[in-house]
């Protein structure tokens, strides 16, 4: 009995884990394409290192200074979009990658899985928005 409040005290806590990373989808996804172009080009493994923590640093700093800086709520919106898009993607694949194995594959595991995908990515926008609201307040 108690194995079994473990592995489901462990997946609930691996979950949220995997929620939290999935907000910062983006940061992640430019890191890495920073990594692998630098990699390609035949520079070491720390420069590498390095210019997938400055792709992610940008990312999110180019994010919040246009929603700090920008008045147009439509610019804001596609900033903030362009954030939740791969939080979307990503949570679609946590729920995906989890439920598989619970539900048939068809209409309900594909309604799921966009929910979570929708929930994923409204909390993204939500974060990032109280972020850049946090850090630009004078």
């Amino acid at each position: 009995m108690s194995l079994i409040l473990l592995a489901i005290s462990l997946s609930v806590a691996l979950g949220v884990m995997a929620f939290r990373f999935a907000v910062f989808a983006l940061p992640v996804m430019a890191g890495i394409v920073a990594f692998l172009q630098v990699q390609d080009g035949g520079s070491s493994f720390g420069l590498a290192l390095l210019a997938s923590v400055f792709g992610a640093v940008v990312s999110i700093g180019l994010v919040i200074a246009i929603l700090g800086f920008a008045r147009n709520p439509f610019l804001r919106l596609a900033a903030l979009g362009l954030f939740a898009i791969p939080a979307a993607v990503a949570g679609y694949a946590l729920a995906h990658g989890i439920a598989k194995h619970a539900l048939d594959p068809g209409v309900m595991l594909t309604l799921l899985s966009g929910t979570c995908g929708a929930v994923v990515a409204i909390a993204a926008i939500i974060n990032l928005n109280a972020f850049g609201e946090g850090i630009l307040e004078p």
